[in-house]
């Protein structure tokens, strides 16, 4: 590993969106290979570092989506005023969009759990040439915690979108229910040729991935993402040990074959 995979460096914030009261999305500048699915670690001076995913790739800038769920995140949203953060990476092996190409997708999110997948939704809503039919089922726990409001109205016009919350109340009229109950109702071209991506809360992967090998998927042809417990980034510290495994470094995206086999 070279040194600089080590050493935080600094990254000018270019934006910074709001989409819930804990939960914003900050354009970072940055220049290099990423992929989505990957994280930096990002770090104030003093108080830590914690890892965020990558939900967004452009020319000279990535986006980390970030909640408030702890002393290092606090600090984030409370000096971000100041222009920069320090981050590291990144870290991790990601999606690769090749294993998608040519081939029907079905992605399944839950919450936060569509900020890793974020840049391969993109990616194919934008090169619908390059695959074949493609759904996405997000699901939210009430209509004000749903993050990316404005992709997914984008995201509506070139794929077969479900979004659902877990309960609403008031005036929402949209989809109900957990994210697992509208897999079964899937309109699919031939699900053993198709593949997915499920990523969210464990429960509710354990629970999507079930339901897509009974449409007859192939383990094989579904990647999952574990993000839990990961610290040092780079396979050191071993918080993130599962098995022989380390989800920092031969993660966290996984084919399910292999995750299948990690216990946690």
């Amino acid at each position: 590993m070279q040194a600089q995979e080590y050493t935080p460096f600094s990254s000018q914030i270019l934006k910074v969106k709001k989409h819930t009261d804990i939960e914003y999305t900050f354009s970072m500048s940055y220049t290099g290979r990423v992929k989505p699915g990957q994280f930096f670690e990002v770090s104030i001076p003093r108080y830590g570092e914690a890892p965020i995913s990558v939900s967004g790739i452009r020319e000279g800038q990535v986006d980390l989506t970030i909640r408030r769920v702890g002393k290092v995140t606090d600090e984030v949203f409370e000096r971000y005023q100041g222009g920069q953060l320090f981050m590291r990476g990144p870290y991790g092996n990601g999606f690769d969009v090749e294993d998608y190409k040519g081939s029907e997708l079905v992605i399944i999110a839950g919450g936060t759990g569509v900020s890793p997948v974020r840049g391969v939704i993109d990616y194919f809503s934008v090169h619908r040439d390059e695959r074949r039919a493609m759904w996405l089922v997000a699901g939210f726990k009430s209509p004000e915690d749903i993050l990316f409001r404005e992709d997914f109205n984008r995201w509506r016009d070139t794929m077969n979108l479900i979004l659902t919350v877990d309960g609403a109340d008031g005036e929402y009229d949209g989809p109900v229910g957990l994210v697992t109950g509208y897999i079964p109702g899937l309109e699919l071209e031939n699900p053993s040729l198709a593949k997915a991506i499920v990523v969210g809360p464990p429960a509710m992967m354990r629970f999507s991935v079930k339901a897509l090998l009974e449409r007859g998927f192939k383990e094989e042809h579904i990647w999952v993402s574990y993000e839990r417990k990961m610290c040092c980034g780079i396979g050191k510290c071993g918080h993130c040990r599962i098995g022989d495994q380390y989800v920092c470094v031969d993660g966290p995206v996984f084919l399910y074959t292999e995750a299948k086999n990690l216990m946690d």
